[in-house]
């Protein structure tokens, strides 16, 4: 089985993230980059499926050439090789355009099953599965927290209000899943080092066949026309308890519309 997941590099949520003066887009040189957390989860359950039914995990990330690190990260975990879509050209470009980028590619590397983290969390559209299985013709099973492969179809436990759906579709098709799904594995010192000797792809736009009109800033179908910096945080309020301590903080939410 063939199976390629896609993870993306995102800014450390411990540092402080911005966005540039130059184009309104993410400044991804002002904070570390590293793996995104649900990516994680995709990698080890596509990790658990090759453990029992074979195949192979390839991992595919699409960003700057920084985004290796996190390339490198997934091999170390397990998987087999890598194919890393990088070009200027890509700059810029929001979830349509991601989704397009991404299917072109995948079209040119082949795949059985396409397993994604359910968001991001620079973005948090949490639309991209559904976009990529629409623009591959696939079926889409989103919110796993639970994915079974029996011969040529997958069923997954889609997390929902009330408790989890039971959806069955026949592969290829695209899953993501929630954080709830497996516990990813930390990368051991042999598979670091094994890490270094997995190949690599690198691929273009012309390489993958992309329409360079369709991606990049004059690609995306949304645009961030303008931003301010947050002001610094105001001081706190202090409410002193003389009997009415109680009622003072009542007063104040209501005041700030929580109750």
């Amino acid at each position: 089985m063939n199976i390629v997941v896609c993870v993306k590099q995102v800014p450390d949520t411990a540092t402080e993230r911005k966005l540039s003066s130059k184009d309104n887009t993410l400044d991804r040189d002002a904070a570390d980059g590293v793996i995104n957390e649900l990516c994680e989860y995709a990698v080890e359950e596509a990790l658990k499926i090759k453990e029992a039914h074979g195949g192979e995990v390839t991992v595919l990330t699409m960003g700057p050439s920084k985004a290796s690190d996190t390339i490198r990260k997934a091999l170390a975990m397990g998987a087999d090789k890598a194919v890393h879509l990088v070009d200027d050209a890509l700059h810029g470009s929001d979830a349509l355009s991601t989704s397009y980028a991404l299917a072109q590619t995948l079209k040119k590397i082949g795949y059985d099953l396409v397993i994604l983290g359910s968001e991001s969390t620079d973005a948090r559209t949490g639309v991209l599965a559904a976009m990529l299985a629409e623009r591959l013709g696939t079926p889409q099973l989103t919110l796993a927290r639970k994915v079974d492969i029996e011969g040529s179809s997958v069923t997954i436990e889609r997390v929902t209000d009330y408790g989890y759906d039971k959806v069955q579709a026949s592969l290829p098709a695209v899953v993501s899943v929630v954080e709830k799904i497996n516990e990813p594995r930390y990368p051991s010192f042999k598979g670091i080092m094994a890490a270094k000797k997995k190949p690599v792809q690198t691929l273009g736009v012309a390489d993958a066949e992309i329409d360079t009109a369709q991606v990049g800033l004059g690609g995306a179908w949304s645009e961030v026309t303008e931003f301010a910096v947050a002001p610094p945080r105001a001081a706190g309020t202090i409410v002193k308890d003389e009997g009415d301590g109680g009622s003072k903080a009542a007063d104040f939410l209501a005041s700030k519309k929580f109750i």
